[in-house]
């Protein structure tokens, strides 16, 4: 799979998700195995109107490359300048979102709203294909619902406006994240196309992954609400297609320290109260299925401060693997 100057054999990519991959989400998932990252949703009317928190929101690491900034909109002007300023930056890929179902984005023409107004992706697209050098990708889905999917349509488009690749979230906008994809449409948008084309949707487990690319010929996959719970889930999934088993699990001690990491890289980032807050979408997803774990989620939540968040879980930590009652730091015995 070729986009640009990047070249990777099946690529596994972190999708952009609001709210989630920030810088320190997506050195995690990269240091992990993501081969692709791309940043939250990037609003092209924040960008022109130079909002400062929009703007940070395409600043990235070195280590993150091959990068990706994703943009949205509903004007083509704004678009083209949006791209313009994302170009600014550097990154390896600019990706437009024509794929988000959330009602305040949709509702207002962009996103998956584009899917009920063809001439204005098209538009869009071609515009910012225009404005600049670095290769410019799409992401979609299906249709905006089972009755006006024309996936295979939007395929030849994109294609022909100039977009390097193209991702297809396997779910209609009416769908949202609920119901199962539909990935039968893949080998078709396959055989109309010659751009790279990846899917997104479902995918959760190594095994999924696999038959992702086995069963639909895809260039790659794109994952994105699985990361949240389980960002070893590019390692796994890499490893089980090249050994056909499942790689273990990563044990209590490698959890604890990545959880530690991530929290770390977010103070960083954005500092340490909003980190903080913003980190709790975070814990079921390291802490889960262990015994007691609903108890510390929850007493977790009660911290604004990174230091009482590490020592509250390395003192539940040194209950795992010891015989003594757990104490807390709100309830200590």
């Amino acid at each position: 799979m070729q986009i640009g100057l990047i070249k990777i054999d099946k690529p596994i990519a972190l999708a952009p998700m609001e709210d989630v991959t920030g810088v320190a989400f997506r050195l995690v998932c990269k240091r992990m195995g993501a081969d692709i990252v791309y940043t939250e949703f990037v609003n092209s009317e924040g960008l022109i109107r130079e909002n400062v928190r929009t703007i940070k929101k395409m600043a990235f690491e070195e280590e993150e490359r091959p990068f990706g900034i994703q943009i949205y909109g509903s004007i083509e002007g704004s678009m083209e300048r949006a791209a313009a300023m994302a170009e600014s930056f550097q990154p390896d890929l600019i990706d437009i979102n024509c794929g988000c179902w959330v009602k305040d984005i949709a509702m207002r023409g962009a996103g998956a709203g584009l899917l009920r107004d063809l001439p204005r992706m098209e538009g869009i697209v071609s515009r910012v294909v225009k404005s600049v050098v670095t290769p410019v990708t799409v992401k979609t889905r299906l249709g905006w619902d089972s009755e006006s999917i024309k996936i295979v349509d939007v395929a030849k488009m994109v294609e022909n406006v100039g977009a390097k690749a193209l991702t297809i979230h396997c779910r209609t906008r009416a769908q949202g994240h609920k119901g199962e994809p539909d990935f039968s449409w893949i080998p078709q948008v396959k055989q109309a196309v010659g751009i790279p084309i990846f899917v997104n949707g479902g995918l959760d487990t190594p095994e999924k992954i696999k038959r992702a690319f086995d069963e639909t010929g895809c260039d790659g996959v794109m994952i994105g609400q699985a990361a949240i719970n389980n960002p070893w889930i590019f390692r796994q999934a890499r490893y089980y297609m090249q050994h056909n088993e499942l790689l273990a699990a990563p044990d209590l001690d490698e959890r604890v320290r990545v959880l530690f990491e991530h929290l770390r890289l977010s103070v960083l980032q954005k500092g340490e109260q909003r980190a903080v807050l913003e980190f709790r979408k975070h814990y079921t997803g390291y802490l889960r299925d262990l015994p007691n774990v609903a108890k510390i989620r929850s007493e977790l939540m009660h911290f604004t401060e990174m230091s009482p968040i590490m020592d509250h879980i390395q003192h539940y930590v040194a209950w795992l693997t010891s015989t003594e009652p757990i104490t807390t730091a709100e309830n200590p015995q």
